[in-house]
């Protein structure tokens, strides 16, 4: 797990120098910060046709576990906005979901 996933306008979707360097930052806030196996980490951008809202939003779904307090999950949403605003220029709306591990089920 954690699947990592970030919603651009359209219109505001960044370039993909821009986003490869954001999935770098971004695999290490997963498992730098949050403690998850490389090989675990899921990073998707998705193009989205905007309604209202923010231009940009990011959802983290993620197992939950001892070590992921909320300061954790804090720090965690912190770095994440700053790297959005870093490599997209936008101040994105960040919602992070903790699944329990008997919550949870899989394949692939």
């Amino acid at each position: 797990m954690p699947r990592l996933s970030i919603y651009f306008t359209e219109e505001r979707m960044p370039a993909k120098d821009s986003l490869d360097a954001l999935t770098e930052q971004c695999a290490v806030l997963c498992t730098d910060v949050l403690g998850a196996a490389l090989d675990n980490v899921h990073i998707l951008y998705l193009a989205a046709r905007q309604g209202r809202g923010h231009p940009a939003s990011a959802e983290l779904a993620y197992r939950l576990g001892p070590g992921r307090t909320p300061e954790l999950m804090d720090a965690f949403m912190r770095q994440l906005d700053l790297a959005i605003q870093d490599h997209a220029g936008l101040t994105a709306r960040i919602r992070c979901f903790g699944y329990a591990n008997d919550a949870l089920h899989a394949r692939n």
